[in-house]
C-alpha cells in the first residue's frame, strides 16, 4: 500500500494557567499526539482514570454543589452519575448491589447502553471507579436543544426525488411507511400539519420519559431490569409513559417544529398568507419520545431512557430514523460517553441516527471557535449535521455555513491509565443543511391558543415577522440553528429508506456524504463533505441491491462485491436543483479522521455493517441480543447489547478506495490546509485523479493513526470543553441566552 499520512491531531494544550505548556504549545515544540497529564485527583492524589473530567473535578473540591447532578443531602455531598458496565450479566446485578451496599441508589437500567443511572455519596465516586466491571462513571449532565423552501433547496421537489404540481399534489418519494423517532421536548398531534392525507394522524405516539422515575433524587431502590415482551411490568412503563392524549405535548415549542421540518405536509390554511411548510419526508410516521422539559432542558438519563425506547419498538413500528437535535456537554471520549454509547447502540441495531452538531461555532467576543461539536454528535456512527443560511433565496449558489454552527473536530477526550488526556479529533460534521430562519409548526395546546414558551417568549422574532394570523392547529413560527438542520437530514434519510429499504445507517450516511454538494470557502472542519443534496442521494438508492441490510447480517456478502442492483450503474456525480448544476463531493468520512473517494465506494466496505464502528485507532463490533420465548416475535424486541474489540487483521476497506489523507497535507489555519482545506479544493484534487489508491485494502493491523500536528500559533480557538451557555439560535445575527 502506498504510504500516507493521516491529517488530522491537534496538538492538546492545557488550559491557559498552565503558562510553561501554553508556551512551548505556542512555539510548536510539543511533539504530535503527546497528551498531557491530567489532574484528576483521587484517593492518594491521583483521579481514577474510569471517572469523567467534570465529575471529577466537582467531587475533587469539597462544598462545590456547582452542577445540577450535585447536591448536598443532609450535609453530605451526592451525585447523580451514569455508570457504564462490560459485565457479563445484561442486568448488572452485581454492580446494582454494590450501588446499594455503598448506600446509593440506582434510578434506572439502560440495557441499550449497558449502564445504569445511579445516585451515591460523592466520596463514593472512586470507590465504585474502581471496581472491575464498571468502564466509566460520568455525571447526569443536561442536555437541551440545540437551537417549502426546504424542498425546493435540497433537490426534494421538482426532480425525480418528487415531482411538483401544488402544494398538496405530487408524485414520488414522500417517506411514507417509514417511522422516525424525534427525541425532543414533544410534538403537537392535533396539528394539521401531521395530518395524514387520508385522514387520521401521522404521529403515531406521543411518550413521556419525563415520567418515568430516574433521577429524581429519591432514596435507595433497585431500579428496573429490561421490559420482557408481554409482560406486566411492560405493560405498565408504557402506561406511565402515555401522552397521546395530553392537551399540551410540546409546551416548548422546540420538538413540533423539528417534526415538521422532517414530516410537515401541507394542510388548507384558514389564512392565505400562511407559508408552505412541506417537510422533506410529508408522509412518514412520527414517534414523539420527549425527553426535554417546558423550558427545553432535560437530562442524559431521560435521552438515555428515550432512546431505549425507540431500540425496544424500532422493529414493531418500523422506526428507522432518529432524530436528536439536542445536546449535552461532554469531557468524555466518544468511547465511553453514555449518549454516544446509546447512538452506537441504536445504529447497530439498524437505525440511522441524525444529530445537530451544535451552536458553538462563535464565543462570546463573536470569534470563530473550532472543536465544539456537542454530545452525541461526537460519535463516529451518527451523522452529524451543521446549519447553512440559505439568504432568503432557493437558489444554492449564495448558501454559506452559518457563523453559530459548531465546528470540528471532536475535542471530547478520554484519560488513559497512565493519566494522560487524548482528545478524539474525529472529523465532524458530516455535512450540512438549511438552518436559519426556517418556517415551521407552531406547537400550542390542542384545546387553545395558548403559545408555546419559544413563541410566546420571543414572538417577535418567532412569529411576528410571518404576519400570519394565529388559527387553532395551524400556527407558524421561525427558528434557526443546527437544530433545524438535522431534522432535514432525517428526513432525506427517511426518503433513502422508502426508494431502497435495504439500506444500513453507514451506507446511509456515505450516499448523503458522498452526494453533498461542497460549499465555495467552506473547510472540512466547517461543511463536512457539502450541502444536503437530496436528488442526488437518492439517485444513489435507487442504484444499489435493496437486500444489503440482510446479506450483511448474514455475511453473505463478501468486502469488494458490487452493491449495485443487477442492471444499474453508478450515478454520474452531477445534480441539477433549481436549475444549476454542480458536482458532488464524491467523498465520505471513515474511521473518523480520514477522507475517501473513487468508484470503489460502489463496492460493499465492511464498515457498512453498522455493528462496527471504527475511530481514533478502535474498531468495536456491537451486536443486539433479542428477546426470546414462547409468544415473542424473534428477532423483534431488542434486549441487550454485547460490545467487543476487534484486534485481529480485520479489513474496512477494500482495494481501489482512493485515500484523500496526503492530499490535505498537514493542518495549518494560516495556510488553509489539512483539515482547514476548503472541501472544494480537495473536491477537485479527488476528482482530477489525486489521492492515494489502497491496493491491498486496509486492515486494523495496518495501524493507521493520527501522525499529524498543529502548530496552535495560527490564532485559532479551539474548545477545550463544551458548556451549553450560547442560549437559543433566532437568526444568524441574533443569540438569545437563556440563563
Amino acid at each position: 500500500m502506498t504510504s500516507h499520512a493521516p491529517f488530522i491531531v491537534l496538538i492538546e494544550r492545557r488550559r491557559l494557567a498552565r503558562t510553561a505548556v501554553a508556551l512551548l504549545a505556542t512555539v510548536g515544540l510539543l511533539c504530535p499526539g503527546v497528551g498531557l497529564r491530567s489532574a484528576h485527583a483521587g484517593p492518594g492524589g491521583e483521579r481514577h482514570h474510569k471517572v469523567a473530567r467534570d465529575l471529577g473535578d466537582e467531587v475533587g473540591t469539597p462544598g462545590a454543589q456547582r452542577a445540577r447532578w450535585s447536591r448536598s443531602i443532609n450535609g453530605v455531598a451526592h451525585v447523580q452519575a451514569i455508570v457504564v458496565s462490560d459485565a457479563s450479566d445484561p442486568q448488572m446485578s452485581e454492580l446494582r448491589a454494590a450501588v446499594l451496599k455503598l448506600g446509593g441508589a440506582v434510578h434506572a437500567v439502560h440495557p441499550a447502553v449497558h449502564a445504569l443511572t445511579v445516585q451515591i455519596k460523592a466520596s463514593d465516586v472512586a470507590v465504585l471507579a474502581q471496581r472491575s466491571d464498571v468502564v466509566s462513571v460520568s455525571p447526569n449532565r443536561s442536555t437541551q436543544r440545540t437551537a417549502s423552501t426546504l424542498e425546493a433547496v435540497t433537490g426534494t421537489s421538482g426532480t425525480s426525488v418528487r415531482t411538483y404540481t401544488n402544494k398538496s399534489n405530487y408524485i414520488g418519494l414522500d417517506g411514507a411507511g417509514i417511522g422516525i423517532a424525534v427525541l425532543d421536548s414533544g410534538v403537537m398531534k392535533a396539528h394539521q400539519v401531521f395530518n395524514q392525507g387520508s385522514g387520521g394522524k401521522r404521529v403515531k405516539k406521543n411518550v413521556n420519559m419525563l415520567n418515568t422515575t430516574a433521577a429524581n433524587w429519591a432514596g435507595a431502590a433497585a431500579g428496573a431490569t429490561s421490559l420482557a415482551p408481554n409482560s406486566t411490568a411492560l405493560a405498565s412503563y408504557e402506561a406511565a409513559i402515555a401522552a397521546d392524549t395530553a392537551v399540551t405535548q410540546d409546551a416548548y415549542g422546540h420538538g413540533t417544529h423539528v417534526a415538521s421540518v422532517i414530516a410537515g405536509r401541507y394542510f388548507a390554511p384558514k389564512d392565505l398568507r400562511a407559508q408552505d411548510i412541506n417537510g422533506i419526508a410529508p408522509a412518514a410516521n412520527l414517534y414523539d419520545v420527549k425527553v426535554l422539559n417546558d423550558a427545553g432542558q432535560g437530562t442524559v438519563s431521560d435521552a438515555l431512557e428515550g432512546i431505549q425506547w425507540v431500540i425496544y419498538h424500532a422493529k414493531e413500528y418500523n422506526i428507522r430514523v432518529m432524530n436528536l437535535s439536542l445536546a449535552s456537554d461532554s469531557t468524555e471520549s466518544w468511547q465511553t460517553d453514555p449518549l454516544c454509547v446509546a447512538v452506537r447502540s441504536a445504529t447497530a441495531a439498524g437505525i440511522t441516527v441524525v444529530v445537530a452538531a451544535g451552536n458553538f461555532g462563535q464565543n462570546a467576543a463573536g470569534k470563530e471557535v473550532y472543536g465544539a461539536v456537542s454530545s452525541p454528535g461526537n460519535d463516529p456512527s451518527v451523522i452529524t449535521v451543521g446549519a447553512v443560511n440559505l439568504h432568503d433565496t432557493v437558489a444554492r449558489s449564495d448558501d454559506t455555513v452559518n457563523l453559530f454552527s459548531s465546528r470540528g473536530p471532536s475535542r471530547s477526550a478520554w484519560v488513559d491509565a497512565t493519566g494522560v488526556r487524548r482528545a478524539d479529533n474525529l472529523l465532524k460534521p458530516d455535512l450540512v443543511a438549511p438552518g436559519n430562519k426556517i418556517v415551521g409548526a407552531g406547537a400550542t395546546a390542542s384545546t387553545g391558543l395558548t403559545w408555546n414558551m419559544l413563541g410566546r417568549v420571543y414572538a417577535q422574532s418567532l412569529v411576528t415577522p410571518l404576519g400570519i394570523t394565529a388559527n387553532l392547529n395551524e400556527t407558524q413560527m421561525l427558528l434557526s440553528g443546527t437544530s433545524i438542520a438535522a431534522p432535514a437530514v432525517a428526513g432525506a434519510a427517511a426518503l433513502l429508506l422508502q426508494a431502497n429499504p435495504g439500506l444500513t445507517p453507514p451506507v446511509i450516511k456515505a450516499i448523503l456524504q458522498a452526494s453533498a454538494q461542497p460549499l465555495p470557502n467552506a473547510n472540512l472542519l466547517q461543511q463536512g463533505t457539502g450541502l444536503l443534496n437530496v436528488e442526488g442521494a437518492v439517485s444513489v438508492a435507487r442504484a444499489l441491491r435493496t437486500d444489503l441490510s440482510s446479506a450483511i447480517a448474514a455475511g453473505t456478502i463478501a468486502p469488494g462485491a458490487s452493491m449495485l442492483a443487477p442492471g444499474k450503474v453508478a450515478p454520474a456525480g452531477l445534480s441539477a436543483v433549481n436549475g444549476a448544476a454542480f458536482y458532488w463531493s464524491g467523498m465520505a468520512y471513515v474511521g473518523g479522521n480520514h477522507v475517501v473517494s473513487g468508484g470503489s465506494l460502489m463496492s460493499y466496505q465492511p464498515i457498512f455493517d453498522p455493528r462496527i464502528t471504527w475511530a481514533s485507532g478502535v474498531v468495536r463490533f456491537r451486536q443486539p441480543i433479542y428477546w426470546s420465548g414462547s409468544g415473542i416475535t424473534p428477532n423483534t424486541f431488542v434486549k441487550s447489547f454485547t460490545d467487543t474489540a476487534i484486534t485481529s487483521s480485520q479489513t474496512l476497506l477494500t482495494s481501489g478506495v482512493v485515500l484523500g489523507d496526503s492530499l490535505a497535507g498537514a493542518s495549518s489555519v494560516v495556510g488553509k490546509t489539512g483539515v482547514f482545506l476548503p472541501t472544494t479544493t480537495l473536491q477537485g484534487w479527488l476528482g482530477s485523479g489525486g489521492g492515494t489508491t489502497l491496493w491491498s485494502g486496509v486492515t486494523l493491523s495496518q495501524g493507521l493513526i493520527l501522525s499529524e500536528g498543529l502548530i496552535l500559533s495560527e490564532g485559532l480557538i479551539l474548545s477545550e470543553g463544551l458548556i451549553l451557555s450560547e442560549g437559543l439560535i433566532l437568526s444568524e445575527s441574533a443569540t438569545l441566552g437563556e440563563r
